[in-house]
């Protein structure tokens, strides 16, 4: 991870980046489908792009009895066609981006969430779904999704591929981008632009934080970070 790149995003907004990418002449660009939300209010994350793709399965699910299907699932599905080997590669501070075909099921989980960020992920944002949406909520590790779905993956999606340029609500996304999301959504700032967009989007933070300062001692709030 490019730390020092990361730590010119430190404090920006998605706002911010919205107005720093328009001053390069980016205004049609960077800004991830509305539809993906964090899961919960408060969310939020910047850090480097750590890129995943999944894709709808054409595998079959036999028709076998209830016992065979547990280990159908558990021994065939999730140790040999939706599987993670790209997560031992995972490094403090990143955020998986998972460009997933959704097929109404919960691809990003309690269970999985927590095991990225124990392994270094500081957040997770897919284009498909997440489900077991309390605890999730609860465990309070950022996720960002388009849907919230029910169903497990075994028969619907399977792993594809990472490490590769990956399409996340209408915005291309390479390793190592800075992706940043709060309240807003999602936004991509490229890594090539990362410091002029930064630069930019410090300025329109610093004048939006001057100016709201002034508002609140106009109307007598107490100051709170967001304007100190």
């Amino acid at each position: 991870m490019n730390t020092e790149i990361v730590k010119l995003f430190k404090g920006l907004r998605v706002a911010d980046l919205r107005d720093g990418l328009d001053w390069v002449g980016m205004p049609n660009k960077g800004s991830v489908d509305r539809r993906i939300m964090p899961i919960a209010e408060g969310m939020k994350f910047c850090g480097p792009a750590f890129t995943v793709r999944s894709r709808v399965t054409q595998k079959q699910v036999p028709m076998i009895t209830g016992e065979e299907y547990t280990t159908w699932a558990r021994d065939y599905w999730y140790k040999e066609v939706q599987i993670q080997p790209w997560d031992a590669e995972l490094t403090p501070g990143d955020i998986v981006v998972l460009e997933s075909p959704d097929a109404r099921c919960g691809e990003i989980g309690s269970y999985n969430s927590l095991d990225m960020h124990i392994k270094g992920a500081a957040a997770i944002v897919t284009s498909g779904g997440a489900r077991d949406h309390d605890e999730c909520v609860s465990q309070g590790v950022p996720i960002f999704a388009a849907y919230r779905n029910q169903a497990m993956t075994q028969g619907r999606v399977e792993y594809d591929t990472y490490g590769v340029p990956v399409t996340i609500g209408g915005v291309q996304i390479k390793p190592g981008d800075i992706v940043v999301g709060d309240g807003d959504g999602v936004i991509a700032v490229p890594l090539e632009l990362a410091e002029e967009v930064a630069k930019y989007a410090r300025q329109e933070n610093d004048n939006d934080r001057r100016g709201r300062r002034a508002l609140y001692e106009k109307a007598g709030l107490p100051l709170d970070d967001t304007v100190q």
